[in-house]
């Protein structure tokens, strides 16, 4: 149960990304008020385009593992991808302008992220009958 569990959290942790990355590729300004940083890009979507990929990409690889059912490789995947959202948390909280509030879904992201990658890794691999 907690295998299926797990599986559907990092799931919709995937699509999440998957959408938090479009979101810097269709709306950016948005997207990085959402982030919990100011950046007077004056028209230079350059940052917003590597951050929305690197989203992107992530995303996918959460959701194909899911959907191959590779759960060592998900546990992994997201256990070393806590890395992601403690720099981000680290990024957000060192701007004046921020406190706790801006930061909290990068620390959301950083539990889901580790306890569910733990959850993954110690659970045993159940054999079909």
């Amino acid at each position: 149960m907690t295998t299926r569990i797990s599986y559907a959290t990092a799931l919709l942790l995937g699509l999440g990304m998957i959408f938090l990355g479009a979101r810097f590729f269709i709306s950016p300004d948005v997207a990085t008020t959402g982030y919990g940083i100011h950046v007077n890009s004056q028209g230079d979507y350059s940052f917003h385009y590597i951050k929305g990929i690197r989203d992107i990409f992530s995303g996918l690889v959460i959701c194909v593992f899911v959907l191959l059912r590779e759960r060592r490789a998900l546990g992994v995947t997201l256990l070393a991808g806590t890395m992601i959202p403690v720099t981000d948390m680290l990024i957000v909280l060192s701007k004046s302008y921020n406190g706790v509030l801006q930061a909290l879904p990068h620390i959301i992201a950083t539990l889901i992220c580790s306890v569910f990658g733990i959850i993954l890794l110690a659970t045993k691999r159940q054999l079909k009958s």
